[in-house]
């Protein structure tokens, strides 16, 4: 599967960004999708992930200010973030696995991956 993301960018703290992802070479609404980020010295994490029951999980941080979402029929996944903070600075990428999100792409076993998208937040 080929995922190409967009819209990152510079925003300042406190502000919004919406991430987009579209996927091609695979039967789109079968895949777990979903969103990692790594930080500059810091390891690739996972942000949240949005099963094909449109299932969500995120991790802590960004519970209650990120959104995961998908359009099946335009094969594209989102990520709004909003509330913006410093600590969400990082290379965003998304990722895609056609088997149950907890069962592999939650735990980092991946099937494709995205070039990544740069998000910096700033004060």
């Amino acid at each position: 599967v080929d995922l190409v993301e967009t819209g990152g960018g510079s925003v300042q703290v406190g502000g919004p960004l919406r991430l987009s992802c579209t996927a091609s070479g695979y039967t789109y609404k079968y895949l777990c999708m979903g969103w990692f980020r790594q930080a500059p010295g810091k390891e690739l994490r996972p942000v949240a992930y949005i099963d094909t029951d449109g299932t969500t999980n995120y991790t802590d941080s960004v519970k209650g200010r990120f959104t995961i979402s998908r359009d099946n029929d335009k094969r594209t996944l989102y990520l709004q973030m909003n509330n913006l903070k410093p600590e969400d600075t990082a290379m965003y990428y998304c990722a895609a696995d056609p088997s149950q999100c907890t069962l592999r792409l939650w735990v980092g076993y991946v099937s494709g991956w995205g070039q990544g998208t740069e998000v910096t937040v700033s004060s």
